[in-house]
C-alpha cells in the first residue's frame, strides 16, 4: 500500500471515528432531553454499573405508586407494568421511607410485604437479592430504580452508593427533560405570537390599504355605474377578509385546551420517532369541537400511553395517530401496523392486561367515554378512546 493510500485510508478512519463519536454524543444528548429515554437508559445502566442480573426503573404514576416500565436484563415480561402502590415491597417501602431498601432474597424475606401477584413476578424471573433507591427531585420522590440478582446475595454499602450515583444522574436527566419539554411549549407560543404579528403588520396593513384605495376609486366614479357595483363587490370581499383575519389573529391569541391538544400529540409523535425511527404521523381530522383541560389531559395520556406500549411490545413500520369530532364528541385513534400488543382479538379496554390502559379506561367512563383496543386479523392493533363533549354548565356528562 502506498504511503499516500495508507495516509487516505487513516483519515478516513479519523473522520469515521469522529462521525461515530458525533453520533453518540447526539444520542446521549437525546437521551437527556427526553423522559422515557432517560429511564430506559437508566434500566441499562444500573445493571452494568452495579453488575447485576437485572436493572429496572419504575416511575411515579400517581401520588402514592409508581409502575414499573423500563427492564434491562429481564427474561420475561412479568414485571413490566407492575403497580407498586407505597408501602408494598422494595420499591413500595422505598416510596414510603424515600431512602434505599436491600433485601437478600426477595421472596423469603420477613422485613418486606409480599403481595401475591408481586413474589408471583419476582419467581418468573428467577430474583433474589434486591436493591432499590429513590429518584428525587428535592425532597421528592419521582422514580425508583432497582437493581437485582438471580439468586440470594448480598448488596453492600458500595453497591448503595453507587445505584444512589445513578439515581442523582437520573434526576438530573428528568429535571433536563422537563426543562426542554417547557422550553418547547414556549416555543410553540413564541411562534404563534410571532405569526400573530406578522400577519397582523404584513396583511392586515395590505388590506386595510387596499380597501382605502378602493373606496376612494369607488367614491370618484360618478359616471360608471358598472365599474362602481363592481368596486363595491369588491369592498365587500376584502371587508369579509378583513374579518376572517381577526378571527385568525384571535384564535392565535387564544390558548383554549382544544388548540393545545393538537400540539401535545404532535409532539409525542415527534418524540416517538425520534426514540424508535419508526414514521409516526398525526392526523387531524377537521376542526375539534371546545374541550375542557380535564379531557385534552385524558386524550394526551392515552396517546402517550398507546404509543409506549407500541415502542415496547408492538415492533411497527409505521404509526398514525388520527384525532376528529364526532357526533356528540371527540374521538383519538393509536394504529399500528406491527405484531399487536399482547395477544390477539378485540379487547374492550375495561377487560385488557395492560394496567395502564385499564386506569386510563376507568377515567374515561367517569367522564362518560369509552376506550378499546383492537387487534387486526392481519397484524397491527389500533387504540381508540371516544369522549363526549363537557355539558354546557362545564363539568363532566
Amino acid at each position: 500500500m502506498s504511503s499516500r493510500h495508507r495516509a487516505a485510508t487513516e483519515r478516513a478512519l479519523d473522520q469515521q471515528r469522529l462521525l461515530d463519536a458525533l453520533l453518540t454524543e447526539r444520542d446521549g444528548l437525546l437521551g437527556v432531553f427526553d423522559r422515557v429515554l432517560a429511564l430506559r437508559g437508566t434500566a441499562r445502566v444500573l445493571r452494568d454499573a452495579v453488575g447485576v442480573d437485572v436493572g429496572f426503573v419504575a416511575d411515579l404514576s400517581g401520588p402514592d405508586e409508581v409502575v414499573i416500565r423500563w427492564l434491562s436484563g429481564n427474561r420475561t415480561d412479568s414485571l413490566q407494568d407492575l403497580v407498586v402502590p407505597i408501602g408494598q415491597g422494595v420499591g413500595g417501602r422505598v416510596l414510603a421511607l424515600g431512602r434505599p431498601v436491600r433485601v437478600s432474597d426477595y421472596v423469603s424475606s420477613a422485613s418486606i410485604t409480599h403481595p401475591r401477584h408481586f413474589d408471583t413476578a419476582v419467581q418468573a424471573e428467577a430474583l433474589g437479592a434486591m436493591l432499590a433507591v429513590p429518584i428525587r427531585d428535592g425532597s421528592r420522590t419521582i422514580a425508583v430504580a432497582y437493581a437485582s440478582l438471580r439468586g440470594p446475595g448480598q448488596f453492600g454499602d458500595r453497591s448503595v452508593q453507587t445505584m444512589e450515583g445513578i439515581a442523582a444522574e437520573a434526576a438530573r436527566a428528568l429535571r433536563l427533560a422537563s426543562l426542554a419539554e417547557a422550553g418547547r411549549q414556549d416555543a410553540v407560543s413564541a411562534e404563534r405570537r410571532r405569526m400573530q404579528a406578522s400577519l397582523h403588520d404584513s396583511v392586515g396593513a395590505m388590506l386595510f390599504s387596499i380597501g382605502a384605495q378602493v373606496r376612494d376609486l369607488r367614491s370618484s366614479l360618478t359616471d360608471n355605474p358598472a365599474l362602481g357595483t363592481r368596486l363595491g363587490q369588491l369592498e365587500a370581499d376584502i371587508s369579509a377578509v378583513s374579518i376572517a383575519l381577526r378571527e385568525a389573529l384571535l384564535a392565535l391569541a387564544e390558548s383554549t385546551p382544544e388548540r393545545a391538544l393538537s400540539v401535545e400529540l404532535a409532539e409525542h409523535c415527534r418524540s416517538f420517532e425520534a426514540r424508535t425511527g419508526v414514521p409516526a404521523r398525526l392526523v387531524q381530522l377537521g376542526e375539534l369541537p371546545p374541550l375542557d383541560a380535564e379531557r385534552t389531559s385524558l386524550l394526551t395520556g392515552v396517546v402517550g400511553e398507546g404509543l409506549l406500549n407500541v415502542e415496547k411490545h408492538a415492533h411497527p413500520r409505521t404509526v398514525i395517530v388520527s384525532i376528529g369530532a364526532v357526533e356528540g364528541g371527540v374521538q383519538v385513534a393509536v394504529a399500528d401496523d406491527g405484531d399487536g400488543l399482547h395477544g390477539g382479538g378485540a379487547t374492550e379496554s375495561a377487560e385488557s392486561s395492560e394496567l395502564g390502559l385499564k386506569m386510563l379506561a376507568e377515567r374515561a367512563t367517569r367522564l362518560g367515554g369509552r376506550l378499546s383496543l383492537v387487534h387486526e386479523e392481519d397484524g397491527g392493533a389500533t387504540l381508540r378512546i371516544m369522549l363526549p363533549l363537557p355539558s354546557e354548565g362545564g363539568g363532566s356528562p
